[in-house]
């Protein structure tokens, strides 16, 4: 046991402080009710649990806050944070005697829905006098003025430190903290630096030859020469393929109680990183995930490319059929929800049963764009378990292989507002067309014999969109510093939070369009500021000013995500396997996975962007307990979390036990090395920077204390452990 302990000591003395934050939960929890719950409660539960019911079933009301919390003739139906104590969710699932609603069980994935809301302490904006207590509904005249609603402007910042500036970023950022009386701090040493740049931009530790050459480099230009060496790395895609992957919420089964494999989802996602790599521009990229099949195209592999693009559209968690008369309805809700988050940082899927509570969103608006949707066929190569049906497809390929997606289809129709969201009442049909407040000025005209997803697609990557540009360079932003400048990166309603520099983000927006859409040059843009490379050292007098590094005075230190943990962890024990994997790894998957399905995911030494996603099956641990994002949502930003869990995980999981075995045979196998110089080698593999005076003691007084052959692996064992191995600052 006594080497058990020492590890553990030894991985808190290692670790530093850490300062990070995330998206206020109750702003996530209102935006999850609002998408998830209140549509369901409105279709299915207010008929018989409302205020304007003839006769309230069972004294339970479900229109209201306190009716929910309240319960009904038989106690309470909810408890706040505890899903497996609220009867409300053994009533949806038909077991028992109660069940809701009576006469048909909802689908899976609604129930769980109900079941994380609740997990999340059932965040519920209502009140007994109206829905959105606190929150002022944005008229659509209001609409013309909301800063997101406008066009992005050029702007000239002031400053008095005009020389600490290296660009136009770094005076928006000097403005801000001259007139809150702070001072940036010092910059970032050589070693911070590069391990900063690499996690950032390819989603992997420095090697060993990296960072002896960036530090021993002199030249002025050492930095931009790094800089683009991982902007050109094969790497940079598989990186930052995964954010986008987290907005598609991509997974290879569809999730319900079948859980019927996706067996070409996984071009999808070689599509993304392939996007990236190549610097697809961002308007392109947005024209071909809506309308890629309407494209013209220049030769068969750009066909290809456009076509695998649709996916997007595709690999949303599907019900079932059978049963299931909103089951085209639920497929529609998804596209479009993925449609508007993810490219407009704007919710649209609340409007499906009720006016949008929040924004100038009707549902009108819905059922627009929703025409667009119903003419327009999803292709995936089943029924999603309708027995007898028709099979749907797929796009066929050059190559011989085929995609998921979607393409036009042969009826193009207007569809009818559904009244409260029900299909069984269904009223005035509306032209389909884009929502009213987000137009503006501009929008192309649609082609009334075609679905209008090309001029929907159109609109969105236009330049004289407010939102698209907007969106893509906060979402940058976000992933290089840890948080957006709009705290709220799916959100840029009313809802959602104003900008901290409002001036920048529009400057940003204009150079990432001047730029022609180019990620690649945006990123470069901002890493390449003094901003950025700043330390994250602590100063007292900022920090009585500005605790949260708001206005980045410093750097703020940020938790790696949970798939660059685990790549993280098989690079340093020199595991990892750095070619892509082809095709997917679920292999000969069964037809139909089930809910506990296998995960197929715990033996590959691959990057974690290869592992195949199954909804509904375990994780990898390290993956589970590292809040890896939900493929049933758009995910703009992961929640960080901080558990016990997550310690243990490192001293006592089998994967990290034999990684810190595989590390400590990697370190013995520099015979030339005494202990000293292997300690300090190991600390540039683990941490990419040399071992200090401290560390050496510590670590040499731990190896000669503790008589155990084990000694060099719990050494290994406790870096991992590290805090600060996880972080990056």
């Amino acid at each position: 046991m006594a080497p058990r302990v020492v590890l553990l000591v030894t991985a808190l003395t290692l670790s530093w402080p850490v300062l990070a934050s995330a998206q206020p939960k109750n702003q996530k929890g209102v935006e999850f009710f609002e998408a998830k719950i209140r549509p369901v409660l409105v279709q299915h539960c207010y008929e018989c649990h409302s205020a304007k019911s003839t006769k309230v079933k069972g004294g339970l009301l479900l229109d209201t806050k306190a009716g929910v919390l309240a319960g009904g003739d038989d106690g309470v139906v909810l408890v706040p944070g505890k899903p497996n104590q609220s009867s409300i969710i053994k009533a949806m699932r038909h077991e028992g005697t109660s069940k809701m609603p009576p006469k048909y069980k909802l689908p899976d994935s609604v129930i769980q829905d109900f079941v994380e809301w609740i997990a999340m302490g059932a965040p519920d904006p209502r009140d007994g006098s109206g829905p959105n207590k606190g929150y002022k509904t944005m008229t659509l005249e209001e609409a013309k003025t909301f800063w997101a609603f406008q066009l992005p402007k050029k702007s000239e910042p002031s400053v008095k430190n005009a020389g600490w500036a290296k660009s136009p970023i770094d005076r928006f950022l000097l403005a801000k903290m001259e007139a809150k009386g702070l001072k940036p701090v010092a910059d970032a040493d050589r070693y911070t630096l590069l391990r900063r740049l690499s996690f950032d931009l390819i989603g992997l530790p420095p090697t060993l030859d990296e960072i002896e050459t960036f530090v021993n480099d002199k030249a002025p230009d050492a930095v931009e020469k790094q800089v683009d060496r991982l902007l050109a790395s094969k790497h940079f895609g598989e990186r930052w393929g995964r954010h986008w992957l987290d907005l598609a919420r991509y997974a290879e089964t569809n999730g319900n109680a079948d859980n019927v494999p996706f067996p070409e989802a996984y071009r999808y996602r070689d599509y993304v990183i392939d996007a990236f790599n190549r610097d697809t521009p961002y308007d392109r990229f947005v024209l071909e995930q809506i309308a890629g099949d309407l494209l013209p195209a220049t030769d068969a592999k750009e066909k290809d490319r456009s076509l695998t693009a649709t996916g997007l559209l595709a690999l949303t968690s599907k019900p079932r059929a059978q049963n299931n008369p909103d089951y085209k309805w639920d497929l529609i809700a998804d596209q479009i929800d993925v449609t508007s988050r993810a490219f407009l940082g704007m919710s649209v899927m609340c409007a499906r049963c009720h006016d949008h509570k929040f924004d100038a969103i009707s549902t009108k608006d819905y059922y627009a764009m929703a025409g667009i949707f119903e003419s327009s066929i999803m292709l995936f190569g089943n029924n999603a378990g309708k027995k007898g049906g028709k099979a749907f497809g797929y796009h066929p390929l050059s190559d011989g292989g085929q995609a998921m997606g979607v393409r036009e289809a042969t009826n193009i129709v207007d569809v009818p507002i559904l009244i409260r969201g029900d299909a069984k009442q269904p009223s005035t049909k509306v032209p389909r067309a884009f929502p009213t407040a987000l137009v503006g000025e501009w929008a192309p005209k649609l082609d009334r014999a075609k679905s209008g997803r090309l001029e929907m697609a159109q609109w969105i990557a236009s330049k004289n969109n407010p939102l698209t540009a907007r969106v893509a360079v906060n979402r940058i932003w976000m992933h290089l510093f840890g948080q957006g400048l709009v705290r709220s990166p799916d959100n840029f309603g009313a809802l959602g939070e104003t900008p901290t520099h409002p001036e920048l983000l529009d400057h940003l927006a204009v150079r990432f369009v001047e730029n022609g859409w180019s990620t690649k040059k945006m990123i470069r843009e901002i890493v390449l500021t003094r901003a950025y490379q700043l330390t994250g050292d602590h100063d007292a007098a900022n920090y009585k000013i500005d605790p949260d590094s708001i206005w980045l005075w410093r750097m703020p230190a940020r938790r790696l995500e949970a798939e660059a943990i685990r790549d993280a962890v098989l690079t340093v024990s020199g595991r990892l396997s750095r070619q892509p994997f082809q095709g997917s790894m679920l292999g000969q998957a069964p037809k139909k996975l089930g809910k506990k399905g296998p995960g197929f995911t715990d033996t590959s030494n691959h990057r974690s962007i290869y592992l195949a996603m199954v909804r509904g099956a375990p994780l990898p641990e390290i993956l589970a307990l590292f809040d890896v994002a939900n493929p049933n949502l758009v995910v703009a930003q992961r929640e960080v979390t901080t558990v016990p869990a997550q310690a243990l995980f490192f001293v006592n999981s089998p994967f990290a036990n034999d990684q810190a075995k595989a590390f400590a045979q990697r370190l013995q196998a520099h015979s030339s090395l005494d202990d000293a110089g292997k300690v300090n080698l190991a600390y540039l593999i683990a941490l990419g920077r040399p071992a200090s005076a401290a560390d050496q003691a510590r670590a040499l007084k731990y190896l000669r204390e503790t008589e155990s052959s084990q000694a060099w692996i719990s050494f290994c064992q406790a870096l991992l452990a590290s805090v600060e191995f996880r972080y990056v600052r």
